[in-house]
């Protein structure tokens, strides 16, 4: 056995000593921030610095369709905005990318062209040479994936920018959770604090409203009768409360939080329910005697779909009847739900926004579904989403 090179040895140590300096730094700085977005560009800036990388990339998988491969979301780092409005799109998790998703484990290559696992890259996208990919894994969920590329100085990335990588994402795991525990726990004081606002609003100031219309009426009735005109004006008070207090109950039924149990002909009853007893519209329900089969995902978008568009009725609708559909075959379920409203230019960008369409697309899109609103003014307006099964 050959004898150490203590001076190899001398200029290792301080070299690896400034590594594990760094690193402990990082972690401490993505410790201590909680908002999730903040965490994600923490840990893909702290990995690039780490290793001296030109450029970094984590890559976020979809949390909201469990065991999807595909990408939700990148965070980078090293890229101007210009370099960035260049790309077509984002990598899709394919490749060496995917390799890393799928496989669960570190990938690294020399030459990302040349490795037999890569698909090439999106237009625009700036060429790149050498490969570091680490998951970042917590509680057996793979909460994203660190990319890195393009070693400064012209050499590749080694045993030692694996081994940091890694220690990095055990550390960016602890703070993702800790980010999305944090967010989870202030939606839940959100919804708790809307949900006493609407009891407020319903046990006191409707109670009040009310009270003062009674009043009203009292006086009508006690009037001579040839104060028609007094009367009519007392008509016309009574009214305007009346909306008030229909404004306040479509008020608290949109603060009303409603959590999706799993059973669609439950959850879609309770919201019939709710919305017939606020806004005196009568709804019809046909849907299957048996969803016992659905899927949790295509069940809890069903709910909310029909939860944002029964909102959309009473909010802006005037309908004077809703009539909501579930049809079932073997392979695709299909809801719609169709109001005798005043409807609306379903092509005005600024509508589809202020409806809440924009959400139902997206839900639609991340179950690969379809989703489709037919309206115009003075027709009524028809929702229909399309989920596979």
């Amino acid at each position: 056995m050959s004898e150490e090179n203590p001076d190899l040895t001398a200029m290792a140590e301080p070299s690896a000593q400034r590594a594990l300096e760094a690193l402990n730094q990082a972690a401490l700085a993505i410790a201590s921030e909680l908002d999730v977005d903040k965490v994600l560009q923490l840990i893909v800036d702290s990995a690039r610095d780490l290793v001296g990388a030109k450029y970094a990339a984590l890559a976020v998988g979809d949390w909201r369709v469990p065991g999807s491969g595909n990408v939700h979301r990148f965070v980078v780092s090293g890229m101007a905005r210009d370099e960035i409005k260049k790309i077509s799109h984002w990598p899709l998790g394919r490749g060496l990318l995917g390799a890393v998703i799928h496989g669960q484990q570190a990938v690294r290559v020399e030459h990302i062209n040349q490795d037999k696992r890569s698909v090439g890259m999106p237009a625009g996208h700036p060429p790149m040479e050498g490969f570091l990919g680490v998951p970042i894994v917590g509680a057996g969920e793979t909460l994203g994936n660190l990319y890195l590329t393009d070693k400064l100085g012209d050499s590749e990335f080694n045993d030692a920018d694996q081994h940091l990588i890694e220690m990095l994402a055990a550390h960016a795991a602890v703070a993702i959770q800790n980010a999305r525990l944090y967010s989870q726990v202030e939606r839940l004081a959100i919804l708790e604090e809307r949900t006493r606002i609407g009891m407020d609003l319903h046990d006191g100031v409707i109670q009040s409203i009310y009270a003062v219309g009674l009043t009203l009426e009292s006086t009508r009735l006690a009037l001579p009768d040839d104060s028609d005109e007094v009367a009519t004006l007392l008509d016309t008070a009574v009214e305007g409360l009346n909306d008030a207090i229909r404004d306040i109950r479509n008020f608290i039924l949109d603060l009303r939080p409603r959590r999706f149990a799993g059973d669609v002909q439950q959850g879609l009853a309770q919201l019939v329910r709710e919305f017939q007893a606020n806004t005196m519209v009568p709804v019809s329900v046909a849907v299957p005697d048996r969803l016992d089969d659905l899927p949790l995902p295509q069940g809890r978008a069903i709910f909310l779909t029909t939860q944002e568009a029964l909102a959309n009725v009473a909010r802006h609708a005037r309908a004077s009847k809703v009539d909501i559909t579930l049809h079932c075959t073997s392979n695709q379920v299909t809801l719609s739900i169709q109001d005798n409203g005043r409807g609306f230019d379903s092509s005005n960008e600024s509508l589809r926004v202020g409806h809440g369409l924009a959400n139902m697309q997206a839900r639609a899109e991340g179950l690969h579904g379809a989703f489709d609103i037919r309206s115009s003014a003075g027709l009524g307006t028809v929702v229909i989403l399309e989920l596979p099964l």
